[in-house]
């Protein structure tokens, strides 16, 4: 059986250097009817538990570990026995939510993570956040970017730990290296394409300076 891709938005808040915002955030779940791994555990381990279901969860993986992304992920890995991954660069913004709970396993650029036919390959995206990564699969025709790439332009880069340059530069030399008909799958917001954004790079890097 091929993995499909399921999608669950969540709602809860945003918080870092002093402000809160109120935001909604995709979920992904991929896998197929027996196992599954979750693409940002955010707000709400009640909801993402219900949408596994019985099925086993093998990861909890985080894009990047900004709280509204990672807040759910260790009462997700407490209910379902799933190890939590996160990049190494992100430990700070991690211990800024979760102080006293260390993720399980740490990403690592070209890691390939497998579960139920599912070949997700870790590209280590740095600017939005210091270890922030993208989860492409082939197979799958699709890139999971977190916040590093949405429909209209890269993440955001106002705050502390990132870096307008740094996103830039992951998102012209991993990002848009990737076939034009690959989807993008955001942490925010609508789902695009590679080759619907890639025309646009000149406009963000004059738009960002």
């Amino acid at each position: 059986m091929t993995a499909r891709i399921e999608h669950l938005v969540t709602s809860g808040t945003f918080s870092l250097d002093g402000g809160t915002w109120d935001v909604d955030n995709n979920v992904w779940i991929v896998g197929d009817d027996h196992e599954v791994v979750v693409i940002d555990a955010a707000h709400d381990a009640d909801a993402i538990a219900e949408a596994i279901g019985d099925r086993r969860l093998t990861a909890i993986i985080c894009t990047h570990a900004h709280n509204d992304h990672i807040d759910a992920a260790p009462a997700l890995a407490e209910r379902t026995g799933a190890p939590i991954w996160l990049h190494p660069d992100d430990l700070p913004l991690w211990k800024q939510t979760h102080p006293d709970r260390q993720p399980d396993h740490w990403l690592a650029d070209g890691q390939v993570i497998e579960t139920a036919g599912a070949d997700l390959t870790v590209l280590h995206t740095p600017g939005h956040a210091p270890g922030a990564v993208c989860l492409y699969d082939p197979g799958l025709g699709t890139v999971f970017t977190g916040d590093t790439l949405f429909a209209g332009g890269p993440g955001a880069t106002g705050r502390s730990y990132s870096d307008f340059p740094t996103i830039i530069d992951s998102i012209r030399d991993r990002l848009l290296a990737l076939p034009p008909e690959t989807v993008v799958r955001t942490g925010h917001g609508d789902s695009t394409t590679i080759g619907a954004e890639a025309p646009n790079l000149q406009e963000w890097i004059d738009r960002g300076h």
